[in-house]
């Protein structure tokens, strides 16, 4: 199990970026949360096994049809033991 904090960065807000994510992260039993940032970046934590937490950075790095991802910054940090995947607004 890892815990990695991704910032995304590109044309990710206002493409259904959020709502992918919450899909894309449950259907690999990954739990966490995404948000958007006021600087146009999206922010998630993603908990997950290793193998499955590596396919949704690979995900993300593509991102929903209507996204134009540039960079995904990650950084690995502590376990937070979250219970689910949601869309903070």
């Amino acid at each position: 199990m890892r815990h990695y904090i991704l910032l995304i960065s590109g044309k990710v807000q206002g493409c259904h970026f959020r709502v992918s994510a919450k899909s894309k992260a449950e259907s690999l039993g990954i739990k966490g949360l995404v948000k958007n940032l006021p600087t146009g970046e999206v922010y998630v934590e993603a908990e997950g096994p290793d193998e499955r937490l590596e396919e949704f950075v690979q995900w993300c790095e593509e991102g929903p049809c209507f996204a134009q991802v540039k960079n995904v910054n990650i950084k690995e940090v502590a376990l937070k033991g979250f219970k689910c995947f949601e869309v903070v607004r």
